[in-house]
């Protein structure tokens, strides 16, 4: 930095350079020995070149009653957390709709712990995304609550500190992506939990309380990797993404964020005839529905969430002709495609997210319907489906729905709205079926004195395939069509397209 030698602006310089890696050095190389990345680092793989608006870069910790100031300076810098302005994915959406804000955690800086100037800079920043609707990317590494900050003598607890309602309050208004590696403990896991879509690398450990406080509460001694380590965070649908590292994490919080910011010009696609080809012709088997997925996608465009959580439901986001849609897709590898709680429950807060923020919405139903019976009772089954239920009921965003085999129950009419008539256009490929419940369960519970007549088991199943036959052509794509249950039956090939033209005229909701 070249700038007029005077006092004043040595000192400005001195601030500044303070801030930077290089004057870091040793707590640069600890980062690297672990193959993490610095706070600036993070930041600067993530924003646009020469984006950033930072705010309170000179803040240091609250402690300068009980350790030197230059100490502070070098030590505390940004009181460990770096914000401001940005943009990103400008040369993919344009700079317009490239602005956002960035939030990082130090975790060099007395371990990411939240302080009274870090909380100040925390609500500045939240202030600013709310007032002008910005979208949010923060980094959450760090131990949570910091109870060294000295200076403050005007408060007890300091429960007061608005900095997690600000934080909350953003929800439904400003999207916010949270990305972690490392330990994410206290505050710091409110801040992530409390994201739309949560991202975490292989090396995250993310819990309520870290070690001090568990063990403080009288609850057992435990070392922090013993504490919400990425494999139960994952299983228990905590986590929406697991990266192999920061990088990969930056990525994909980069490309989640772009499917809201827009569409984009340039896409490639596959051949759509091979569409027709990846049903199977026996309607018991199962296929691949990620293929399905990817064949109708632009190419590469298919981000798949929470992957290893409510897995009869595949939740995610595509494009089609450049245009971003959040995706449902029944997967009948998992219960048949039966949507269990856990899957309700996926699909509900995806669809309420996916709604706050104008994304519509393709459904790619095959689905016997609810899960059903005591087992799934006992995980919540009436609350939590009917959850996704309202909110798919309350959608102010556009939703098609094509329903690539089966289409039964409640469960069905949940997945696409609450009625085969909410989406904009419903369709069915031509081994579509449809019924109030499943077939062989239906002819199971109608035909039951009639089967239980027939002693000889052959024969018995002989009745019951012939009934089974029966229904499944009474309940087939044409004959529902027919009875304009549904809008449409649909050549495979011809998805993509019907997709654009359902959305194209629906755009108005938008």
């Amino acid at each position: 930095m070249t700038i007029k030698n005077r006092p004043e602006f040595e000192k400005f310089i001195s601030r500044v350079a303070k801030s930077s890696d290089e004057f870091r050095a040793s707590s640069t190389e600890k980062r690297h020995s672990k193959q993490y990345r610095t706070a600036r680092e993070n930041l600067n793989y993530l924003i646009d070149e020469d984006t950033f608006l930072e705010f309170g870069q000179f803040a240091v910790a609250a402690q300068r009653s009980r350790r030197d100031y230059e100490e502070l300076q070098d030590k505390t810098n940004a009181d460990g957390i770096i914000t401001g302005f940005c943009s990103i994915n400008s040369a993919l959406v344009g700079e317009d709709d490239a602005k956002a804000v960035a939030i990082v955690y130090d975790y060099s800086v007395l371990a990411g712990t939240q302080g009274f100037f870090h909380h100040a800079k925390l609500d500045r920043i939240c202030e600013q995304a709310k007032k002008f609707y910005l979208p949010v990317i923060i980094f959450t590494e760090g131990g949570g609550g910091r109870p060294g900050d000295t200076d403050v003598l005007t408060q007890i607890a300091g429960l007061h500190i608005p900095s997690f309602s600000s934080w909350a309050q953003l929800t439904g208004i400003c999207l916010k992506i949270a990305v972690n590696n490392g330990y994410c403990f206290a505050g710091n896991a409110v801040l992530f939990g409390c994201a739309d879509f949560k991202i975490a690398t292989k090396d995250s450990w993310i819990g309520m309380a870290g070690p001090a406080m568990i063990e403080g509460g009288g609850l057992g001694t435990f070392k922090p990797k013993e504490i919400g380590p990425i494999e139960v965070q994952q299983k228990n649908g905590v986590v929406d993404y697991v990266a192999e590292n920061e990088e990969e994490a930056t990525i994909i919080a980069k490309q989640l964020l772009a499917y809201f910011q827009g569409p984009i010009e340039e896409f490639t696609f596959s051949d759509q005839g091979q569409l027709q080809e990846m049903m199977p012709d026996d309607r018991r088997y199962t296929y691949e529905v990620r293929d399905i997925i990817g064949t109708i996608a632009d190419a590469d465009t298919f981000l798949e969430l929470r992957n290893q959580y409510g897995k009869s439901i595949v939740t995610g986001f595509i494009r089609i002709e450049g245009k971003p849609f959040a995706l449902l897709a029944s997967d009948c590898k998992q219960l048949g495609g039966a949507i269990d709680s856990e899957s309700a429950e996926k699909a509900g807060e995806f669809i309420s997210i996916c709604n706050d923020h104008q994304l519509p919405i393709l459904v790619l139903a095959d689905t016997p319907g609810f899960m059903v019976g005591p087992a799934s009772e006992q995980g919540g089954a009436v609350r939590r489906m009917s959850s996704l239920l309202k909110q798919g009921a309350n959608l102010s965003v556009p939703l098609v729905a094509i329903f690539l085999r089966k289409g039964y129950g409640l469960g069905a009419q949940a997945l696409v709205g609450g009625s085969l008539h909410n989406p904009v256009y419903t369709a069915a490929w031509p081994t579509g079926e449809f019924g109030a419940m499943g077939i062989e369960g239906a002819v199971k519970l109608g035909y039951k004195k009639e089967l239980e007549e027939i002693k000889d088991e052959d024969k018995r199943k002989e009745l019951f395939d012939k009934l089974v036959s029966k229904m499944y052509e009474v309940g087939q794509a044409v004959e529902a069509a027919s009875f304009l249950e549904i809008d449409a039956v649909i050549d495979p090939a011809d998805t993509r397209m019907v997709v654009v033209k359902a959305f194209n005229a629906s755009e108005a909701l938008l």
